[in-house]
């Protein structure tokens, strides 16, 4: 058996030195790749940058001429289908096809091919009542929400949701019901404001609980029942203390974040939330099993550098993807059941051995094809026998070895989105200049004329104030736009949103919902990993707390023993 090194690189996007494991080089020999020239955090980025999520257009279907939303700002040279039409049988792929040219770099001619090429306006697949969602799978009365799955229903103002119902303004939730400022958990039920927690009811404001009932305001409670503050009371004493306090205001409400946050800090906080995970780094994840750098991401085996999968197996570098198998430089949507996917964007689902592909579904042996459905052995979104297809595919492979081009994924410059208009500037924010230093495209804040009928210091401290007449106001978001989060300056208050912050004693919120998401983001620890040692003893780790941060990192054993 051959065996391998670890090998020191330096990044050719950033320049830092990053190290590839022996571990590694096996598995890019299986797979007949080259080793990455750049470093895992480029690698991500570069992946991430094909993802717009959050930023819609109001455009016509290039085909029915129908009213859509889009992803793609005005000006795009592509057309773009709604839903509709990209999934039927009135127009075809093959058209746009055309023979390689080797004496041109492949990677110019997939970006020809790429400008005329229909894309689908917006990624919906079996909503109802769902038009302002984006990665909506199977959902059903939802507005304003992203990346939501698998059965989801009633859910607003909400990023990365699967199997919920009733979900407002959170991020990262799963088989969960009526619940709001929920940040990365799972089976709550009749909850507000926990962040890091999960299967506990009727409870609020907690960080880091598991299996609670009515407590309130508590950091690391283990199987706990009519807590607060971390004390324990009886269920009378319980039930007469929460009347000092009242979740409808909102600012009592903005104090007891500040006071949660101040008793967050005094707790051991443990390396990384990794649940039923096995030799595995990262954080976030859950049934993991020897997997390294995942975030975000639950029922892996063998996989490295994940972000926002579900699923995976035998698998590098890959984001946002389901059960896909030995996929390598992967990004940006499911992959259901698919196998060997290599440097591609948005494969659907039920697909084997792509290459260079993108809105690609249920189809095989692809090189460099982009909306091809249910064929084989296509290159350039061109009909080929099986014998055809593998020498031209060599020939292809050959070429962009010798380019330097095999084995990297899309350039950055082949996005079609701006750096601000996708996910990369969520995780890895910068400015304007700093985009543009950087050879990123860059989106300025469109010039918006709101008729602002209330500004937010006006809106009613207190739920039970609310009146009816909320819903025809135009209400100024707090940050005005003086703020990093892509504010939209207004916003309003819907009848199902006014609704639901009456059931569940909330107060309106002073944030638009782009400034309320990002709120939710600063909860997030960062997609990178720094090597710390235990603050009890001498146990090292790879962990999301950064050296310089305020919180007390434990160590697995360390803070099993400090729970309570």
């Amino acid at each position: 058996m051959k065996t391998f090194n670890d090998e020191s690189k330096v990044c050719k996007n950033c320049q830092r030195s990053f190290l590839i494991d022996a571990s590694d080089f096996g598995f890019y020999e299986k797979m007949q790749v080259p080793s990455p020239t750049w470093c895992p955090e480029c690698r991500l980025v570069r992946r991430l940058l094909v993802r717009n999520e959050r930023t819609l257009y109001k455009e016509e279907c290039s085909l029915c001429k129908a009213s859509t939303f889009s992803v793609y700002a005005p000006g795009h040279t592509f057309p773009t289908f709604c839903g509709s039409c990209w999934f039927s049988d009135t127009w075809d792929p093959f058209i746009f096809g055309r023979d390689y040219d080797p004496s041109r770099s492949f990677f110019e001619q997939f970006q020809d091919l790429m400008r005329v090429t229909p894309r689908q306006a917006i990624n919906q697949t079996n909503i109802q009542n769902a038009a302002y969602t984006n990665y909506a799978l199977n959902i059903k009365n939802s507005y304003l929400s992203y990346s939501v799955l698998y059965e989801s229903e009633d859910v607003y103002y909400t990023k990365n949701v699967e199997h919920s119902r009733n979900i407002f303004d959170s991020f990262g939730v799963s088989e969960s019901e009526r619940c709001y400022g929920i940040v990365e958990g799972y089976k709550n039920y009749n909850c507000s404001y926990l962040f890091y927690s999960h299967d506990c009811l009727d409870s609020s404001f907690l960080y880091d609980c598991v299996n609670c009932r009515n407590c309130f305001l508590s950091v690391g409670l283990r199987n706990r029942e009519y807590c607060i503050e971390n004390v324990q009371y009886s269920k009378e004493e319980y039930t007469q203390k929460m009347k000092e306090y009242d979740l409808g205001s909102y600012k009592h409400v903005q104090q007891y974040l500040r006071t949660l946050e101040t008793l967050r800090l005094t707790k051991p906080h443990r390396y990384a939330r990794l649940i039923l995970c096995k030799n595995t780094t990262g954080d976030d994840g859950k049934n993991a099993s020897n997997c390294q750098r995942i975030f975000s991401s639950s029922n892996l085996e063998h996989v490295k550098d994940a972000f926002r999968c579900i699923g995976p197996k035998e698998s590098r570098d890959i984001t946002n993807c389901g059960t896909v198998e030995y996929a390598y430089e992967f990004s940006n949507r499911g992959a259901e059941g698919s196998q060997r996917i290599f440097f591609c964007s948005t494969i659907v689902a039920k697909s084997f051995d792509l290459y260079y592909c993108d809105s690609c579904t249920t189809s095989s042996y692809l090189f460099g094809c982009i909306g091809i459905r249910s064929k084989k052995f296509c290159i350039l979104n061109k009909q080929y026998s099986p014998q055809e297809y593998e020498i031209l595919k060599s020939r292809i492979i050959k070429d962009m070895r010798e380019r330097g081009e095999y084995g990297e994924f899309f350039p950055p410059s082949f996005s079609p989105f701006a750096y601000n208009e996708t996910i990369a500037q969520e995780y890895f924010p910068l400015t304007k200049e700093q985009a543009i230093a950087k050879g990123y495209r860059w989106k300025d804040a469109e010039t918006r004329h709101h008729q602002i009928t209330k500004k937010s210091d006006e809106l009613a401290d207190h739920i039970r104030d609310a009146t009816d007449a909320i819903l025809s106001d135009v209400i100024q978001c707090e940050h005005k736009q003086a703020c990093t989060d892509q504010c939209t300056q207004a916003f309003k208050i819907i009848p199902q949103e006014l609704d639901f912050y009456r059931s569940m004693h909330l107060p309106l919120p002073r944030l638009c919902p782009n400034c309320r998401h990002y709120a939710l983001l600063k909860q997030r620890n960062p997609l990178k990993l720094w090597h710390r040692k235990c603050a009890n003893c001498d146990n090292e780790f790879e962990t999301s707390y950064s050296p310089d941060r305020p919180e007390i990192v434990y160590c697995e054993s360390c803070y099993q023993n400090e729970i309570v």
